[in-house]
């Protein structure tokens, strides 16, 4: 029997109220493409984080090679052929593209005490090359797009595959939530070339992108491996309910609940044009209505979804809200007129990390919760409570600190909110990214 290249056994995590992996156990083998699915909250992401370092697990041991391995750290994972591309983008805006990738492994172009710009920027561009992206390493990150990104943090893993002999394993945290099918194609190019001399994990809640690249999946569900196949054995449909426990609604996008919306315009654009992201936007959205604005990245549907919501100003043209006409000199200007933006970076403009999930719920409607100057945090845990509940939202309490949520969750999060501050415009950015099939169950029936 052929020795498993990476092995976890018995593997547990407890954080405080929550057991994030319950005895888990699932091998690798050399070349092989694993996929690792399951609800948010389900310990996915935690078992990568296990098996590159950032988490020490309570119990159970990681082999390498057949030989136990302590991992404590990300670079200790380096060292041992793990490399990871995060959910959540772990790149740092203010550093320059190469400066990311070789974080943390400076030393490699130190020479005569200083580091040498020039060689590892050469050396980025290499590995740009493998993800064919046209930027110079020497760019700001915080100059790309959040797609850019993306391919960024997967250049900076696969840079393993140059500066390891033995063999290495990339672990995959839904690489592909932000990018273009153009994009994905690439990735799984890049993928099917790599299984030479290299495996991979891969997580994803698209569930067609894992039966087309995984040779065999597991499927993780309350932190445990529930099931495990062959991926050629499996459908899209069992996986789902091994997934989520349950049969899903037949009717997942709701058709049979849609409407005629009225006729009264609530939100309506004339000519809204903003330099160098999109002109000429006009359209009406009436009450009880769903608009949907699709292109590619770098079309302007961005870039729309933020100026009406107040994050940034068109240049020309006019918005009228309720027949009024508008001119927003902020978000909470948007949020008066009973606007809110869901947006696509979540992390970064949806939450406060460090706010627990009641702060977070009630942050845009915080008046509501203050009496003679001082929060009634009863009624503030009272309705992250109820939405917790509608919501379906996995969190030990409505104390737990957002950021320890899975990327879903946090998702749910950012809508309860908006909810809780009674907006009437809701304008979604990729609401659905990043979370598996039932929490989208959830988001369409709150739509």
């Amino acid at each position: 029997m052929m020795q498993p290249v990476l092995e976890v056994r018995g593997i547990s995590k407890s954080f405080p109220g929550v057991k994030a992996l319950d005895n888990v156990s699932f091998a690798i083998n050399k070349g092989e493409v694993v996929g690792l699915i399951g609800e948010n909250g389900a310990g996915k992401s935690s078992l990568l984080k296990v098996l590159n370092g950032i988490y020490q697990p309570d119990k159970g041991e990681v082999l390498v090679n057949g030989r136990p391995i302590r991992i404590a750290s990300p670079r200790r994972a380096f060292d041992a052929g793990i490399a990871m591309v995060f959910q959540e983008q772990s790149i740092l805006p203010t550093l320059t593209v190469a400066e990311n990738i070789f974080l943390g492994r400076e030393e490699e172009f130190v020479r005569y005490g200083l580091i040498s710009k020039s060689r590892m920027n050469d050396a980025a561009a290499a590995e740009l090359k493998k993800v064919r992206l046209d930027c110079h390493p020497g760019t700001r990150c915080a100059d790309l797009t959040f797609a850019d990104r993306q391919m960024v943090e997967i250049a900076k893993a696969l840079s393993l595959d140059s500066r390891i002999k033995g063999d290495i394993t990339i672990l995959l945290d839904e690489p592909t939530s932000v990018l273009e099918r153009k994009e994905v194609d690439l990735l799984f190019e890049i993928v099917k070339d790599l299984k030479q001399r290299a495996s991979i994990v891969f997580i994803s809640h698209r569930i067609e992108e894992v039966l087309e690249i995984a040779d065999r999946v597991y499927v993780m569900r309350d932190g445990r491996i529930v099931h495990e196949l062959q991926a050629k054995d499996a459908t899209v449909k069992t996986l789902h309910q091994h997934m989520v426990g349950r049969q899903l609604h037949h009717e997942y996008y709701r058709e049979a609940r849609q409407a005629m919306p009225a006729k009264t315009v609530v939100l309506e654009c004339t000519g809204l044009g903003k330099d160098g992201a999109f002109a000429n936007i006009t359209f009406p959205l009436h009450e009880g209505e769903i608009i949907g604005i699709a292109g590619v990245i770098g079309s302007g549907r961005e870039d729309l979804a933020r100026c009406l919501a107040g994050h940034a100003a068109a240049d020309r043209g006019t918005l009228k809200v309720n027949g009024n006409e508008v001119h927003f000199g902020a978000a909470h200007d948007a949020t008066k007129k009973g606007i809110g933006l869901l947006p696509s970076e979540r992390k970064i403009e949806g939450q406060i990390a460090a706010f627990s999930v009641a702060e977070n719920m009630t942050l845009a409607a915080l008046p509501k919760f203050v009496s003679r100057g001082v929060i009634r945090f009863d009624a503030e845990r009272s309705i992250a409570r109820d939405w917790i509940k509608r919501l379906n939202i996995k969190t030990p309490s409505t104390a737990t600190m957002v950021g320890s949520l899975s990327g879903g969750n946090q998702q749910k999060v950012v809508l309860a909110k908006w909810r809780i501050a009674g907006v009437r415009i809701l304008i979604l950015d990729h609401p659905t990214r990043g979370i598996d099939v039932g929490a989208k169950e959830d988001v369409y029936e709150l739509v």
